[in-house]
């Protein structure tokens, strides 16, 4: 749209860093095929030095000024900082020198084990190792983002070190192509502050003495390169911190400025204000400030009034979270008294956290509709936003007119649509009362009537829901949805996927049984696709961890259910066996969180119209038969506020949403449940007040920690903690499986426990689930059989 923009003008345009895996899955495609062993180290490598290469020349041509580097990740960018530092457990087998690429994705994804032949165990062996392999490290959600990333891990004794140059490497690589960059690093204190450390004695913030000279040395090189600045992300300024933490904050920065003056500081939050941080963060010796004005608008006026003269200040005004288009000439309302106020050399414009968390480019889209469309911005058009913002504040906005016009067109337009808003689902979210969230009965009574109704052992063996999409499934859905293959031979070949997976668990003796999921694309937009409100795109997609991909639905209007969306599959599977099959369904509260939510209402009422939909379909499930309903409350924990003041009422609309959809059922009916990464510490109470039947729960990298919220809380319903990790290739031990239920058996009574993976099973391979299962079950029968012998 735009040539690069001169130099001079008042307001910079920074990216704070962009997504990584390019705009059709490069680096996912490059990554599996180096793990599978189709290409060598040299392709990825090559693969990702391109993907690097085009960011940058991208966001030039678009007409950022300040450019990122080292935003650009393999994996994760804490692993990588993990890596970096020289935090690298034990286990992995580093001992120095540069770290391979063997070791960092061993701790990404854990190692397979292998064994001597005699061993016996059935699992992989592989030449030159006699151990049962290493788990990857632990593994959760960044803030409040649908992104994961790899939890650094302490040991006794840490000590760290500049284990690799990467940020220099890729400083002086942008430059060999000549691009001048700005490294992006992660922040000594919330780099401590993600982590965990093995030794409860010595928590991760007291060894920021012994980090901050590596930080001092990795910058001292960034600046013997040649950089100027360093953006370094704190977004732990976006959240409560204790006075210790302040004080972190507060000697780092002293430190690293003394030991580095040569080198400019921006220092990065997003994610939310800074609060109560603000002044910590203003006293800060930096020579920048980046601030979130579209989490946390209402902060300007109180940065403005602290800040010091030679602070710049970076304003985040286009939303790095979400895909809707700014209301242009509005920012500028805003913007253009602060650039007459503090300056030409003092202000930035950017994005308000890195573009990591949107698609690349909707001009890939080609089959959205017009309306809709005209209402977006992904990453490419989130910085031509900011290009446009840029031209208007250095030259005017005549410059601009037809570009900020079209913009608030846009903004009317979505305003007013009837494709936005419908009636009927008003009236109906109005007509709701406090009584449809409640079941008929107490859990106690619905306990007695649902094990007369399903009998079934102690620590009933079950899977979260999902089987593998194999290369064949995915052909076939792919072929499908090009027409090269017609409706009845779809749903022939998905049956048969069906039918063999019951046959399979049924011979390995699993309790109760799931379908599988063949049919469905995700567990989002399987559902999205079938209500009202939603829209799909092509090429919308975003890094969740590792090459996994998802593209998250855009929830644009107001939500319903036009017929029946489940019903037919369960059906079908539970006629071929007599064991009970659960109907398989996602929650509301997962399906707002993983997608990108409209703006024009709260994120609440939004919720509570998904609720409505979803319980029509537990109805349904209920009458055509099924006695076990599984609504998936995945994203449960991951929408929490940052700030714990926010919480309860977060929980509160969220419990409800739940309750709401799943209340419906008779007293006979068993809704399960299942959740990723939660912490129960923080939460149990709102866990226990959804009154889910049975819940499952990932467990299995944190070896039970998560269940030490029943040590003090007598958790009254069901639950199967997952006792294998589901993340990693690896095959766990029958042994290693009864480890963690014995683990689990000192927190949670025996009638309440049940066994089952950590997560779904779709994006594992099934010569790795098959074994996986096998042990799982096995487990479970030695811990009956030790039970009936004592």
């Amino acid at each position: 749209m735009f040539s690069k923009l001169s130099s001079g003008h008042p307001a910079l345009i920074a990216s704070l860093g962009v997504p990584r895996i390019g705009p059709r899955r490069e680096l996912k495609a490059a990554l599996e095929a180096y793990w599978s062993g189709r290409s060598g180290a040299e392709t990825l490598l090559d693969a990702a030095a391109g993907l690097r290469a085009a960011n940058w020349a991208r966001q030039k041509a678009l007409g950022v000024d300040i450019l990122p580097s080292n935003d650009f990740s393999l994996y994760d960018h804490v692993l990588d900082m993990s890596v970096v530092l020289g935090a690298i457990p034990a286990a992995y087998g580093w001992e120095g020198g540069p770290v391979s690429l063997d070791t960092y994705f061993a701790m990404a994804r854990g190692r397979t084990g292998v064994h001597p032949a005699a061993c016996g165990c059935g699992q992989p062996h592989e030449a030159g190792r006699a151990d049962h392999g290493v788990p990857a490290l632990e593994m959760t959600k960044w803030f409040d983002t649908n992104y994961h990333y790899m939890v650094p891990e302490f040991e006794a004794g840490q000590r760290f070190c500049l284990a690799s140059l990467k940020p220099v490497e890729e400083f002086l690589e942008a430059k060999s192509l000549g691009f001048h960059t700005r490294p992006v690093l992660l922040g000594p204190v919330t780099f401590l502050l993600l982590g965990k450390s093995k030794d409860p004695s010595v928590p991760p913030i007291t060894l920021l003495e012994e980090l901050l000279p590596v930080y001092a040395q990795l910058l001292g090189k960034l600046a013997a390169a040649g950089a100027d600045w360093v953006q370094i992300d704190e977004p732990c300024l976006a959240t409560d911190l204790g006075p210790d933490a302040q004080a972190a904050l507060a000697r780092s920065y002293r430190y690293l400025a003394d030991a580095v003056p040569q080198l400019k500081i921006l220092l990065a939050s997003y994610f939310g204000g800074f609060e109560e941080n603000l002044q910590a963060a203003l006293g800060l010796p930096v020579a920048g400030l980046h601030l979130d004005l579209c989490r946390a608008p209402d902060q300007l006026e109180a940065v403005l009034d602290g800040a010091r003269p030679d602070l710049t200040l970076s304003l985040g005004v286009i939303d790095g979270r979400n895909v809707w288009r700014a209301n242009l000439p509005r920012l500028l309302d805003r913007l253009e008294p602060v650039i007459a106020a503090r300056g030409a050399g003092q202000v930035q414009i950017a994005p308000s956290c890195s573009l990591l968390h949107v698609p690349v480019d909707l001009d890939l889209e080609t089959g959205l509709d017009g309306d809709l469309k005209s209402w977006l911005a992904f990453a490419v058009q989130k910085l031509e936003e900011l290009a446009i913002l840029g031209t208007a504040l250095r030259i005017g906005r005549g410059a601009v007119t037809a570009e900020l016009e079209e913009a608030a067109r846009a903004a009317g337009q979505r305003a007013a649509s009837a494709k936005v808003h419908d009636p009927a689902v008003a009236a109906r979210l109005a007509s709701v009362t406090p009584e449809m969230a409640e079941r008929a009965s107490p859990f106690a009574v619905r306990a007695g009537v649902q094990r007369a109704a399903l009998p079934l052992p102690l620590f009933p063996t079950t899977t979260i829901g999902s089987f593998p999409q194999t290369d064949a499934v995915r052909k076939a859905r792919s072929a499908h949805a090009r027409g090269e293959m017609g409706d009845g031979a779809y749903e022939n070949f998905l049956r048969r996927q069906t039918a063999e997976a019951v046959q399979w668990q049924e011979e390995i003796g699993l309790d109760v049984l799931v379908h599988g999921e063949f049919e469905r694309n995700d567990m989002v937009q399987y559902f999205g696709e079938q209500l009202s409100g939603f829209a799909f795109t092509a090429f919308g997609w975003v890094q969740s961890y590792g090459s996994r991909c998802v593209r998250p639905p855009i929830l644009f209007g107001d939500v319903s259910r036009p017929k029946a969306m489940t019903v037919e599959w369960w059906r079908y599977a539970q006629s071929l066996t007599a064991k009970p099959m659960k109907g398989m369904l996602t929650g509301p509260v997962t399906i707002l969180n993983w997608s990108f939510v409209r703006d024009d209402i709260p994120r609440s009422e939004a919720c509570r119209q998904i609720a409505l939909a979803i319980r029509d379909e537990v109805v349904d499930l209920e009458a055509a038969g099924a006695r076990m309903i599984q609504i998936d409350e995945a994203a449960l924990r991951e929408g929490l506020p940052l700030r714990r003041r926010d919480w309860p009422a977060y929980l509160a609309w969220a419990v409800e949403s739940f309750r709401l959809t799943a209340a419906v059922a008779a007293d006979g009916t068993q809704i399960h449940t299942h959740m990723c990464y939660s912490d129960f510490n923080s939460i149990i109470e709102a866990i226990a007040a959804m009154d889910a039947d049975v819940i499952s729960i990932e467990t299995s990298r944190s070896k039970m920690e998560l269940l030490d919220a029943f040590r003090s809380y007598s958790y009254p319903n069901e639950i199967g903690p997952g006792v294998y990790d589901i993340h990693s290739p690896r095959v766990p031990e029958i042994r290693e499986m009864s480890e963690l239920l014995l683990l689990a058996r000192e927190q949670i009574a025996d009638r309440q426990l049940w066994v089952n993976p950590d997560c779904g099973l779709k994006t594992r391979k099934w010569e790795e689930v098959r074994p996986a299962l096998i042990n799982m079950v096995a487990a479970a029968r030695l811990l009956r059989q030790t039970l009936a012998a004592a």
